[in-house]
């Protein structure tokens, strides 16, 4: 726009200036007073113009203040000026001047026209690629939800055989102890797998109360305890008493999750140690670790950082949305082959 402006500016003035030279050529003589009405009546186009003298002055102007002589074309505050300089002076006009005034309305206008189309298709394609993304996505949330819904049938399938193993358990007689014990622990696996995956499912909303999280690890650590015999770990606790609100199902499944993991992923004869101190929880274990590749993605749902070891991948991400929903930070540090340790940091109670 600024170069068809500046052309079209060039081509006005040398119109203007053949006028002239003709009108000098001519055989009548005038009187500066019939130069002046000359110049003043001498027909241009839709710009502004000025006649001056070799000395700079005004033979006529409707320019005001113009002084940049020694340029052919600018732009200042948003007006263009072109000068055409006739070094012969007919008539005693030295430089014609032209003045465009409203390039920087036209240039403004062109922004925000350019603008508009801008947000305009950004809009229209936000909106088509939403719909596009809905599309694609949808086979993917349709598996998603047939996988709850199998998980949900399937847990609660498993609720009827596992009361039943439990009740027929607890009336056996003259059974050896270890075998006792191995009945107990793989029930109790079960049961542990089965309250991780009916975690939400029924989506029944449970008051939150002040629980003591060293009382509440002292208890499923009593209740795993099969499970660790049967692995022949050492465990080893070290609590001090912790208040936080939460509700009791919740702060078991939380703990009941960190020592499946902890069990699950040690060899026999390994070591886990829970440390709960200044609102700090730390679960140790000293078992096979997990890959730093594979660590940030521990807390995804159906993710297993290891897939030789079964599991669901839902155990670590009940962790997470637990810790998220009560604003607990949760940090994991481990090294392949060296074991993993779980870190949670309690807000306080107001």
């Amino acid at each position: 726009m600024v170069s068809a402006m500046k052309y079209e500016m060039m081509y006005q003035a040398r119109i203007l200036s053949s006028k002239i030279i003709l009108a000098a050529m001519s055989e009548k003589t005038m009187t500066p007073f019939e130069k002046k009405a000359f110049l003043k009546g001498l027909k241009h186009c839709r710009f502004e113009v000025g006649y001056y003298d070799k000395y700079q002055k005004p033979l006529f102007a409707e320019i005001k203040g113009f002084t940049s002589f020694d340029v052919s074309f600018s732009i200042e505050k948003g007006s263009c000026y072109s000068i055409l300089e006739d070094p012969s002076e007919h008539m005693g006009v030295r430089y014609v001047v032209l003045k465009e005034s409203n390039l920087s309305g036209v240039l403004q206008r062109l922004r925000i026209k350019i603008i508009s189309y801008l947000v305009f298709s950004f809009v229209l394609m936000g909106i088509v690629g939403y719909f596009l993304g809905r599309l694609f996505l949808q086979p993917v949330r349709e598996q998603i939800e047939s996988l709850d819904r199998f998980i949900s049938d399937t847990t609660h399938e498993l609720n009827t055989p596992l009361s039943a193993i439990l009740m027929t358990i607890q009336s056996l007689k003259d059974v050896e102890p270890k075998k006792m014990k191995r009945l107990e622990a793989s029930v109790k696996r079960l049961s542990t797998m089965y309250s991780s995956l009916t975690y939400r499912l029924e989506g029944k909303a449970e008051p939150d109360e002040a629980v003591d999280m060293a009382k509440v690890i002292q208890e499923r650590a009593e209740y795993v305890k099969e499970l660790i015999d049967s692995k022949h770990l050492n465990l080893e606790l070290k609590l001090e008493s912790t208040k936080i609100l939460i509700n009791q199902g919740s702060a078991e499944r939380l703990i009941d999750n960190l020592l499946s993991n902890a069990i699950k992923y040690s060899d026999v004869q390994d070591s886990i140690m829970v440390i709960l101190n200044n609102r700090v929880l730390k679960v140790q274990d000293t078992g096979i670790g997990i890959d730093e590749k594979a660590q940030k993605d521990i807390f995804k749902r159906y993710v297993r950082a290891n897939k030789e070891r079964g599991g669901f991948g839902i155990g670590l991400h009940i962790v997470f949305a637990i810790c998220k929903e009560y604003k607990i930070k949760l940090d994991v540090k481990s090294k392949k082959g060296e074991g993993s340790t779980f870190v949670l940091v309690f807000p306080e109670v107001k």
